[in-house]
């Protein structure tokens, strides 16, 4: 069959060949065929058509039509590609490209990553901040990500100081600069969240099991004695419930507002801590929300970090970051790691540090910005008397339903009799009013039992015994956190308390000093001691210390920073005719031991420049530096040997201060050659200092006089029945006189065997000794805040209820522990 391609001339239509296997139809001219037959019939003319087939039936056309098309359909068709595998396959291919691409994209990314960190040139420059060089974003970005490349680019610690127009020695120059500050850097300050209305302290406060049940059984009451006794007299029963409902729920959200506002005002003056700060070369005692980016602070152990910044120099600085990383591993800080957090504490060591980042742009702000206290905890009473109540409540309500369930029993099926011995319910006889009274009679006496059960008076006692003690001891200058601890506190046998600056003022002085063999009368007279003593005494004082000295604000003296024994030793350096600057200019500090509660002592290496010889200078408790003497030097500048009687006689000294209830530390000094001191900054920061064969220098004995009315509250404790126990760090004979100033020990008749013990010796115990010399403990000297927290252990393990008063870091394990 053949199709003509002439659109003006119609196709002449031939014979059709019935025969399949005869037939060859191209592929082109089925195509053709196809379209002749989607054209218009009256254009084209179709071979099947019946008006040009010649005798052929109608029906024989029709299947011969079906049976070319099917034919002419399948070889069309035969070499088509099969698009769904064909996509299936594409898709295949393009995935494997991407991933590929996504590789090499990472590869190349990666490379380039460690190139520009090779090279220096993976971070942006600074871009300007109004007077500053450096923004906002690139130093909290520095701070978060503790890039130190970034670091490094900026020019280290000295380099960003000076965009961040500040110095590291003498911080911030003037206060102009302050708000300034605060508008392009933020201050040290973060949003906290609202405290709950009163509504919501009454929401909280009628959601109690007993509540809920006084109150469904004060609504039944009232309905029913209304209906029973009329309106006159049939609401007193559920009106004096509702009452007592209302009166507790309003006392309780009362006093849970008034508390939560007081420990709102608490907590802003918690988190207002003073914290010292270096501005124009003075120490400072400034608050905390005052600390603005470029302030250098100083930090030393027992410290906060008040903001997140960089170290700028420290001496074996150790951070605990458990607050911020979860992780509860001391991390030590220097020039390769000199990222410090805010909120984290500084468990070693010292340094100072310049700040980075305060407030809402640290870490700590933005997680303090998102917590918020609850103060609305249940005290142990409260849920034990509430368990109680519920029981009773519980109780009451099977009761009432057990006797509901019985007596409409009875009375429906004709047992229930009146008072003249009628049936009182007849099933087609008793009326639905008399029905329905009688019914209403029993459901009221289920009611009343359950009104009897409950007592709606308990959680109103509980809640006003509970707020009355926090009145009181709000009275006497003792916030509450937990209404627990009034409780606790009217239930306590033993006081473990601190000495020092709890039983004392915390005020030191240097009242009385020994330099060899000769008393120095008065402490501060330095005309009675050779310039080579002198000279050594000013070094140590000087540079083996955490405070400052400096002029004052008014320029009239001097201003002395640091803690209470730093402060008196400076003071009494300062009479002696030291000059701070100028000695501390004349050598250099190599390496630093920080002072800490275990060893008890603190020591520093120098480089003097007029000696090529290092000095190692060691300041602490006397009797410890003294064992580690084995010579002295006399008031003449001459060395002695420390043989056994002069060995009795410092030790005599140090217990005749001790007796005046004097604190005694000891300075000490040795040489080193410097051959034998490392050079490198790694091997000066694992470098432990020598402490043996040293050469003693002074001994001066610090007064710290006990508080205004400690006597009478020991006294009153004593009367009370309530035993005071000192545990402190200082030697027994301080100790021992503090507590006889402040009553703790009346008299030496007290001073019986193991009433006066030494941490060290309480610590060798074995655990059945332990408890048997714990009840006995009056004072406990030379304890470290193991011994403390051993203590408060034993004494809870034998049933005693313990509190702990301190202010220091070395009362935390056993403040924590109660």
């Amino acid at each position: 069959m053949t199709t003509g391609n002439d659109s003006h001339t119609p196709p002449t239509a031939a014979e059709p060949q019935l025969d399949p296997e005869a037939s060859v139809i191209d592929v082109d001219a089925a195509s053709a065929n196809a379209k002749g037959w989607a054209a218009d019939e009256e254009e084209y003319s179709d071979p099947f058509d019946i008006g040009n087939t010649k005798n052929a039936s109608h029906e024989s056309l029709k299947r011969w039509r079906e049976a070319a098309l099917v034919l002419n359909a399948s070889r069309r068709f035969r070499y088509t590609l099969d698009l769904k595998k064909e996509d299936e396959k594409e898709q295949r291919r393009s995935m494997i490209r991407a991933h590929a691409q996504v590789i090499r994209a990472a590869l190349l990314f990666k490379l380039a990553g460690q190139q520009a960190i090779v090279l220096g040139t993976a971070v942006t420059p600074p871009t300007p901040n109004g007077d500053y060089g450096i923004g906002l974003e690139e130093l909290a970005s520095m701070s978060r990500d503790h890039n130190i490349s970034a670091l490094q680019q900026y020019g280290g610690v000295k380099g960003l100081s000076k965009m961040l127009k500040t110095n590291t020695e003498t911080g911030i120059v003037g206060d102009d600069e302050l708000p300034q500050r605060r508008n392009a850097f933020g201050s040290n300050t973060y949003p906290t969240k609202k405290g709950r209305s009163f509504l919501r302290f009454l929401w909280e406060a009628w959601q109690d099991l007993t509540l809920i049940i006084l109150i469904i059984a004060a609504a039944a009451s009232l309905a029913l004695g209304i209906k029973t006794e009329g309106l006159d007299d049939g609401w007193y029963d559920g009106g004096s419930i509702t009452f007592a409902v209302l009166l507790v729920i309003f006392v309780t959200a009362t006093s849970d507002y008034r508390q939560s506002l007081q420990f709102q005002n608490l907590n802003e003056e918690k988190r207002n801590v003073q914290v010292e700060v270096i501005r124009g070369g003075r120490r400072d005692k400034i608050s905390i929300y005052n600390i603005v980016v470029g302030d250098v602070i100083p930090l030393k152990i027992g410290d906060q970090v008040p903001a997140d910044g960089i170290l700028i120099n420290g001496h074996s600085l150790a951070i605990d970051e458990s607050s911020m990383t979860g992780e509860s591993k001391i991390v030590h800080k220097d020039q390769k790691s000199p990222f410090l957090m805010s909120g984290c504490k500084v468990a070693d060591g010292a340094g100072t540090m310049l700040v980075t980042g305060v407030g809402i742009n640290t870490e700590w702000g933005l997680l303090m910005a998102s917590i918020s206290e609850d103060t609305g905890e249940e005290t142990p009473l409260q849920v034990r008397l509430n368990g109680v109540a519920t029981f009773i409540g519980i109780v009451g309500l099977t009761v009432a339903l057990s006797v509901l369930i019985v007596l409409l029993t009875r009375f429906f099926t004709g047992n229930s009799k009146n008072a003249d011995g009628s049936v009182q319910f007849v099933r087609g006889k008793t009326s639905i009013g008399q029905t329905v009274d009688g019914a209403i009679k029993i459901i009221t006496a289920a009611v009343t039992i359950v009104v009897v059960a409950v007592p709606e008076g308990l959680p109103l006692a509980v809640t006003l015994t509970l707020a009355c003690s926090m009145k009181k001891m709000m009275a006497d200058k003792a916030l509450v956190r937990r209404l627990s601890a009034c409780e606790t506190m009217g239930s306590a046998t033993t006081i473990c308390s601190d000495k020092t600056g709890t039983l004392t003022l915390n005020q030191m002085t240097v009242v009385e000093a020994y330099v060899g063999r000769k008393q120095i009368d008065p402490p501060e007279d330095g005309s009675q001691l050779n310039t080579a003593v002198s000279s050594l005494l000013d070094e140590g004082i000087a540079q083996n210390t955490a405070g400052s000295v400096f002029p004052s604000k008014d320029g009239a003296g001097i201003d002395v920073s640091g803690s209470p024994t730093e402060k008196a030793i400076l003071h009494w350096g300062v009479k002696l005719g030291m000059k701070f600057d100028a000695v501390r200019s004349e050598s250099i500090i190599l390496h630093v031991s920080p002072f800490n509660s275990t060893k008890k002592r603190a020591g520093v290496a120098l480089r003097v420049q007029t000696d090529s010889q290092v000095h190692l200078h060691w300041k602490g408790a006397a009797e410890v530096i003294l064992a580690s003497c084995s010579q002295y030097m006399d008031a003449n500048g001459s060395l002695q040997s420390i043989d056994e009687d002069n060995k009795v006689f410092f030790k005599d000294a140090i217990e005749t201060m001790a007796a005046k209830s004097l604190r005694c530390v000891a300075f000490a000094y040795r040489t080193c050659e410097t051959d034998k001191v490392p050079t490198g900054e790694e091997q000066l920061e694992q470098w432990t200092l020598p402490e043996d064969d040293l050469v003693l220098l002074a001994i001066v004995g610090i007064k710290d006089p006990c508080r205004p009315g400690v006597k009478d509250a020991v006294k009153l404790c004593m009367d009370a029945g309530v035993k005071v126990r000192m545990v402190t760090g200082d030697n027994l004979q301080t100790a021992k006189a503090i507590a006889m100033e402040c009553g703790i020990l009346s008299s030496n008749a007290d001073n019986v065997e193991h009433s006066i013990i030494e941490g060290k010796t309480f610590r060798e115990l074995s655990d059945k000794e332990r408890e048997q010399v714990a009840k006995r403990i009056s004072v406990m000297g030379r304890s470290s805040p193991s011994d403390k927290l051993l203590l408060v252990q034993t004494l809870r393990k034998l049933g005693d209820v313990v509190a702990v008063t301190g202010d220091g870091t070395n009362d935390a394990p056993a403040l924590h522990e109660v």
